[in-house]
């Protein structure tokens, strides 16, 4: 009985033990990923026309080639250009866009192939 009681308490002292070890890795999603984007332009809800420019700024620790644009479901092509300690990316609205909203979707990888996304929103005119 005192044998079995003691494996009973070693066994519950473990498990919570167990659940931590698997709970936190970062290395799939955007939670621990250093990939960071910031100074959308044009600002989100901004109205443009159909083939403006856009841009945004990734942090350094991104694989420069990993990133990828999106609007509507179609690729965009983008420039990216090393730029204070990351990356300036830039390219055009493609000219089908004309009097919708659209949504700029942006992916990237980081250290460990983390990945991260992220977007904006801008109103193409006519």
């Amino acid at each position: 009985m005192k044998l079995r009681n003691s494996l009973l308490i070693v066994t519950l002292v473990m498990i919570p033990g167990s659940i931590w070890a698997y709970g936190d890795s970062s290395g799939g999603g955007t939670e621990g990923c250093k990939v960071k984007f910031s100074k959308y332009m044009p600002a989100s809800s901004a109205e443009v026309a159909a083939k403006s420019d856009f841009s945004f700024f990734v942090s350094g620790e991104t694989n420069p080639n990993s990133i990828k644009v999106t609007i509507k479901g179609q690729s965009v092509p983008v420039t990216v250009t090393p730029k204070n300690q990351g990356f300036q990316v830039t390219g055009i609205l493609p000219d089908t866009l004309k009097g919708t909203f659209a949504k700029i979707n942006i992916a990237a990888k980081g250290p460990n192939q983390c990945e991260s996304s992220d977007g904006w929103l801008v109103k193409v005119t006519e």
